[in-house]
C-alpha cells in the first residue's frame, strides 16, 4: 500500500460495555488523541445494570450507543458495532473498555497494517499498571499442549506443555504471530468480513485465538507492533476468575481445539481433553 493510500485509509474504534462504570469514560478520552482525524466509535451495550449513565458517557464523548438489548457474548456484541460503522471504514480498532490508548498508538497500527495487503490485524504491546507487558501476541494452542496443560498444570505447573501454551517471544520486536489479543488490535475490515468476523459460538474466551486462527488461514498476517502501546487499567489475572468464568474459558478452549482438530481419528484425543478440561474447571483455584 502507498503512502496516499496510508494517509487516505478510514479507521473506526469499536467497543463492548458490560457494567464498564469508569473504565468506559478513560477509554473514550483517549481514542481522540490515538489517531489522526475524526473517527467513529461505536459501543456496543451487553445490557449493562446502568444502561443510562454509559449511554450518557458515549454520547458525551460523541460516540455511538449501541444498546443490544441482551448479552450474546463479546465477539457477538462486535461483530454488531462493527456492523454499525460507516461503509468507508477501512480498518477497525477491536478494544475492551479497560484499555487506555497511548497518543498516536491507532496511527502507528494503522501504518504498519497498511505496509502489506497480507496483513489482516495488527496488535499493540499491552502493558500493564506496573509496567509490565501483557503476553499478547502468542502462537496458536496445539491439542497435545492443550492436553498436556489440562492435565499437568495444577500438579507440574512447570510441565513442558504448559509452558509451551504460556510462552511468547520477544515483546520488544515487531514480529508475525499466530494470533493477537482481542482486547485491543486493530483488524482489516475487509478481511473481517471476509471470515464472518469473530464466531459467535464463543461467549467468552478464545473468540481472539479463533480469529488469528481463521485469518491466517485465510492467508493473512497477524503482525504484533510493540511501537504502538496501550496500557491495561482492569486485572488481566484470572485468579480470582468465578466458576461460572472458568467453565466458559475451559468450554471455549474446548471448542476451538475440537474444531481445530476434527478428523475422526483424534476422537479418543478429544474425549481426553474434554475430561481433562472438565476436571480442571471444577478444581477450586485452577489457573488457566
Amino acid at each position: 500500500m502507498t503512502t496516499t493510500e496510508r494517509r487516505t485509509a478510514h479507521v473506526g474504534i469499536v467497543t463492548v460495555s458490560y457494567n464498564s462504570g469508569r473504565y468506559l469514560t478513560d477509554f473514550l478520552a483517549s481514542t481522540g488523541a490515538s489517531c489522526s482525524g475524526r473517527v467513529p466509535v461505536v459501543v456496543a451495550d451487553n445490557r449493562s445494570d446502568d444502561l443510562a449513565g454509559l449511554r450518557a458517557a458515549t454520547e458525551a464523548s460523541g460516540a455511538v450507543f449501541l444498546e443490544l438489548g441482551t448479552n450474546a457474548g463479546y465477539g457477538s456484541a462486535v461483530n454488531r458495532a462493527v456492523a454499525a460503522l460507516p461503509p468507508d471504514v477501512d480498518w477497525v480498532l477491536v478494544s475492551n473498555p479497560d484499555v487506555v490508548l497511548a497518543p498516536g498508538s491507532v496511527d502507528r497500527l494503522l501504518a504498519t497494517g497498511s505496509e502489506r495487503a497480507d496483513i489482516g490485524a495488527v496488535g499493540p504491546a499491552i502493558v500493564e499498571l506496573d509496567g509490565t507487558v501483557y503476553p499478547s501476541a502468542r502462537a496458536v494452542p496445539s491439542l497435545r499442549n492443550g492436553l498436556g496443560h489440562a492435565l499437568f498444570a495444577n500438579v507440574w505447573p512447570r510441565n513442558p506443555w504448559t509452558a509451551r501454551y504460556h510462552s511468547d517471544r520477544d515483546g520488544a520486536r515487531r514480529r508475525d504471530a499466530g494470533w493477537l489479543s482481542g482486547a485491543c488490535l486493530l483488524v482489516r475490515r475487509s478481511a473481517f468480513e471476509r471470515i464472518g468476523g469473530f464466531d459467535e459460538r464463543y461467549f467468552m474466551y478464545f473468540e481472539d485465538v479463533d480469529l488469528g486462527y481463521r485469518l491466517s488461514r485465510a492467508g493473512f498476517r497477524n503482525v504484533y507492533e510493540p511501537a504502538a502501546r496501550v496500557t491495561h487499567v482492569g486485572a488481566h489475572s484470572t485468579r480470582g476468575l468465578s466458576d461460572r468464568m472458568r467453565r466458559a474459558h475451559h468450554a471455549s478452549a474446548y471448542r476451538f481445539l475440537a474444531s481445530k482438530y476434527h478428523g475422526w481419528y483424534l476422537w479418543p484425543l478429544r474425549v481426553a481433553l474434554r475430561l481433562a478440561l472438565g476436571v480442571r474447571s471444577r478444581m477450586h483455584g485452577s489457573t488457566i
